[in-house]
């Protein structure tokens, strides 16, 4: 007999002849009969998700799945030059750099979003000026804002919204990342690009994804670009290039070096 203190799982079970994903049985009732996405919402959820849920998850995935030559996809590839045997490991290797800085800030806007969303209507415009002055005072950046390559806007976020509204997404934390771009152009005094990131985190909070599992759903989907990437390694090497150019552009400064 459990204590009613130890912890219990609601995500899976096995038995002899069959698993139970929250009680759903997976070969009867999940394989065949939902899409990748779909599971994935269900697994985070709890329950089957909506048509508006799955459709914005799923421009999300496919949105952030690439974006080139990025540190993560670097990252990888030249994890994979020193460990081939290792799949597993450049790919890990690549994820570790979805952070603050890249890919990985979404959750983060989110979190500022439900921060404006969370308040009367009349006090939004407020908070969300409160919240770039806290991040200009403290000089970190609004996360979702900026891009060093979109620098006149990025393509992405306006795809993302334009889907998320046509499929039914009330549009309240839509409004709130338009409010806090408003209050960047106001505090700046020119106008910083919305990046997708921004965009991603409203959509999904449209779509009931909390905040807190937001970057998931980025690794997620960085996890399968990530791959694309090693497959080309293989086929088409070019971690061994990066390294010498590397050497090559970055030269020693010590005494030794004169």
């Amino acid at each position: 007999m459990l204590k009613k203190d130890n912890p219990v799982t609601y995500i899976c079970t096995s038995t002899e002849d069959a698993i139970f994903i929250r009680d759903k049985n997976l070969v009867e009732d999940l394989v065949g009969k939902m899409t990748f996405t779909e599971m994935l919402l269900f697994h985070l959820l709890k329950q089957p998700p909506t048509e508006m849920q799955t459709v914005i998850v799923d421009a999300v995935l496919i949105t952030i799945m690439e974006h080139g030559l990025t540190p993560s996809a670097i990252a990888a590839r030249e994890t994979y030059l020193g460990a081939p045997e290792s799949l597993q490991g450049a790919v890990a290797a690549g994820l570790l750099g979805v952070g603050s800085r890249f890919a990985g800030t979404a959750g983060d806007c989110a979190v500022l979003l439900e921060e404006i969303v969370g308040v009367p209507e009349s006090e939004k415009s407020g908070v969300a000026t409160a919240i770039v002055q806290r991040h200009r005072k403290t000089k970190t950046p609004v996360p979702g804002f900026g891009h060093p390559i979109h620098k006149k806007g990025d393509p992405r976020t306006p795809r993302l919204v334009e889907i998320a509204e046509t499929v039914g997404a009330r549009g309240d934390y839509i409004a709130a990342m338009h409010l806090l771009s408003e209050a960047m152009d106001e505090e700046f005094g020119k106008h910083i690009v919305i990046n997708v990131s921004a965009a991603i985190g409203a959509v999904l909070c449209e779509a009931g994804i909390p905040a807190t599992i937001t970057r998931g759903i980025t690794l997620v989907s960085r996890c399968a670009g990530l791959v694309g990437h090693l497959l080309e390694e293989m086929e088409e090497p070019s971690a061994t290039y990066l390294w010498h150019l590397a050497e090559e552009k970055i030269p020693y400064a010590g005494e030794a070096g004169k």
